[in-house]
């Protein structure tokens, strides 16, 4: 078979050498070649996510580089469906070419041989026979037939001869295969977003990139009903009914009328023990305008729901817009007076806080979640002789990403529910946060986990804020709120010089006093040491660290040492202060408040990086779910399906159908009629060489 392409007689050279190029095998198996490597690029690199996140891991550099070959979207880019559909091209000029002549040549018998061309085979043999050439001629071909053989008897001037075939249906196989590949790219095609591609191009339709109800979305954005092909999603919370899907776009999205409307009634989910969802499954009900036409259905994964060319699959869930109940605490000033936050996910809340206007963007809640709790060793514990700075990094870094991550051991454990949200500030600027309901057992103590990230391309880093003897945040906010209270930063420095200093030692007092009212003014963040003057100090172990940093370094390890002696014996007392202002109790000295004290204060510490004007802890919620559908039009499954047939025969046909080709050239002698056989194949194989001599030796044999 010759890998060159159609010759076209024709003057115009550059003509007839393009059509030789596409029509030849050659260019078909270096298209497929390509084809292939983009596959490969496909299957590697994520498709159709959101841009960002392609800044984020490849740069801005080679971001744009791999915008403009179309890498994000492979299947969809220009340069792949101009390849599939030149492949096509290719490829059907190939079947065009081979096809009439393999079709000939399997009818063919190949009759026009000569004798002294049989006696060059390779195969051949000789044998003479006491019978006339036309009964050894009938003979022979009596029992190539039984052999399974396809035999012609052609008279010629010199004798008879015997024409046999089999397997000649092996050609088959190239003409399927072939066939096979056009008819898959067609189906994949059509199935593909070329349809959708070309009503962008031809037809004016645009990606919608803003934001609002989908029942205001302009016509321009909107593919009609009769769109041959589409695989789009839906987000149907319980209760409602969607009649659209929306088909991500790079730019945005398009809006997919539906022939129908989906109500979602029910939504089931049950999970493994370890988080990981075990089913889910959504009740539902079909409404058809078309002809009033209601019925129920349930769509599990894996168990779609076709309708009207339609599957729907079950592909997720989400939630459906879950009401929120939180108490809001000031994280800024010294102001502790807390306030009722109410909220819908995937809704906004206007809040007002230090005079300012932020927005609270409720973008996630989570009935439960299981994460790793492991106990693991304390990183402060570990860097004793760290700076503080980077104590604090160590600290807040460890738990990023799951809010207990632990890749040495696992204890799994559902933690309770968690709310996500953004706080935007009036210049448009975000941070995100995610904070979870109930305290979490870490290191053998009870913190409240508040987590918070400037992207989401970053993990989230988490603040433990320790839950005092009423498992609640309110007495750590009550001391952050007297630390941020210069009155009561002085009280708590009067107190704990009247307590650190033995009777008689009066005339220290007043220095002592200065001493504990700095320390605590530093740890604040508003001591003239912390940072440039007064209130320029960032606080925490951070101006700790700033301040100790201006004293000689020989002496930096004794000044740290009575540093943080003091600033212990000052918070210690300033909870007292805290405390008798708000009419509690005084704190007993046991070692359970001891050990609260110490992580209240590392969680003070880190409170200065936590970036928002309060914290917001959830209270009550009213969950409602939401299923996430896919929808898919595909008209060219069938195509590809029959494709695939057709591959498998064709495949079948060239791989286990072996033509073979034989001869027999009889005339008459002396005595009687000599025979001479000569057989071939395309390929050479041992069972041709048992077939060769089992035919040798039956062929001969006397009746």
């Amino acid at each position: 078979m010759s890998t060159t392409g159609i010759e076209l007689n024709t003057r115009r050279r550059w003509l007839a050498e393009a059509v030789e190029l596409v029509s030849s095998m050659r260019f078909a198996i270096s298209l497929l070649t390509i084809v292939a490597i983009a596959s490969v690029i496909g299957t590697v690199l994520k498709q159709n996510e959101p841009m960002p996140n392609y800044v984020n891991q490849f740069g801005p550099f080679w971001f744009e580089i791999f915008a403009k070959l179309g890498l994000y979207s492979v299947y969809a880019s220009w340069w792949f469906l101009l390849i599939l559909v030149v492949l096509i091209v290719s490829t059907a000029l190939c079947v065009v070419r081979n096809a009439p002549k393999m079709l000939r040549d399997m009818r063919s018998w190949r009759e026009h041989v000569r004798e002294e061309s049989l006696r060059n085979f390779h195969h051949k043999l000789e044998w003479q026979a006491p019978l006339d050439q036309a009964a050894l001629a009938g003979q022979t071909a009596e029992r190539l037939r039984h052999a399974g053989y396809a035999v012609k008897l052609v008279e010629k001037e010199r004798g008879i001869l015997v024409a046999a075939k089999k397997g000649a249906g092996n050609k088959f196989g190239y003409i399927f295969a072939h066939t096979a590949i056009i008819v898959i790219l067609l189906g994949g095609m059509l199935d593909s977003e070329l349809p959708v591609k070309f009503q962008q191009w031809f037809l004016g339709k645009t990606p919608f990139g803003g934001s609002g109800v989908i029942a205001d979305i302009p016509a321009q954005h909107r593919l009609s009903v009769s769109n041959p092909s589409f695989r789009g999603n839906t987000l149907i919370a319980e209760g409602q009914t969607s009649h659209t899907a929306l088909l991500p776009q790079a730019s945005g999205v398009l809006v997919q009328e539906l022939p129908f409307s989906i109500e979602l009634k029910k939504f089931h989910i049950d999970f493994y023990s370890t988080g990981m969802p075990k089913l889910f499954a959504s009740d539902v009900i079909v409404h058809d305008p078309e002809n009033g036409k209601r019925f129920p259905a349930t769509i599990k994964v894996n168990h779609p729901l076709i309708y009207k060319g339609i599957a729907v699959y079950q592909s997720s869930f989400d939630d459906g817009g879950s009401k929120l109940k939180l108490t809001g605490f000031p994280m800024r000033g010294s102001a502790s007076k807390d306030f009722l936050v109410e909220g819908t996910v995937g809704s906004t809340t206007e809040l007002k806080q230090d005079g300012e206007a932020w927005t609270v963007e409720w973008s996630g809640f989570r009935p439960f979640n299981v994460e790793n709790v492991a106990a693991g060793q304390d990183a402060r514990a570990v860097a004793k002789n760290t700076p503080f700075d980077q104590q604090f990094a160590a600290t807040l870094g460890k738990a990023s990403g799951s809010a207990a991550k632990n890749h040495d051991n696992k204890d799994l454990k559902n933690v309770g529910p968690s709310v996500q949200y953004k706080l935007r500030d009036k210049t448009g600027q975000a941070r995100e946060f995610l904070n979870y309901m109930q305290p979490i057992t870490l290191e053998g103590a009870q913190v409240y986990l508040a987590g918070v990230r400037a992207s989401p391309s970053e993990n989230f880093s988490f603040l433990r804020i320790p839950a005092d003897d009423a498992y609640s945040v309110r007495t750590w906010m009550r001391l952050r709120a007297a630390l941020a209270d210069p009155a009561l930063r002085q009280d708590a420095a009067r107190r704990y010089a009247a307590r650190a200093l033995a009777p008689g030692q009066d005339k220290l007092s007043g220095q002592l006093e200065e001493s504990a009212a700095r320390t605590l003014a530093i740890f604040a963040g508003e001591g003239a040491g912390a940072g440039a003057g007064a209130g320029g100090g960032r606080g925490g172990f951070v101006g700790v660290s700033q301040f100790l940093e201006k004293i000689p370094p020989a002496e930096q390890e004794k000044a740290a040492a009575i540093f943080m002696k003091m600033l212990n014996g000052s918070l210690w007392e300033l909870w007292q202060a805290a405390n008798a202002r708000a009419g509690e109790p005084p704190v007993e000295p046991t070692e359970a408040h001891g050990r609260y004290l110490q992580l209240a204060t590392n969680a003070l510490s880190d409170s200065v990086f936590y970036g928002a004007p309060v914290y917001l802890q959830l209270e009550e919620f009213t969950e409602v779910k939401a299923s996430v559908l896919q929808l898919t039009r595909s008209p060219g499954k069938g195509i590809v399906y029959f494709g695939c047939l057709l591959l498998v025969a064709g495949v079948f046909a060239m791989f286990y159908i072996r033509e073979r080709r034989m001869w027999v050239w009889v005339r008459n002698a002396e005595g009687g009629a000599h025979a001479l056989m000569a057989m071939s194949t395309q390929r050479k194989t041992l069972d041709f060489e048992r077939e060769f001599e089992d035919l040798k030796a039956k062929l001969p044999q006397r009746a």
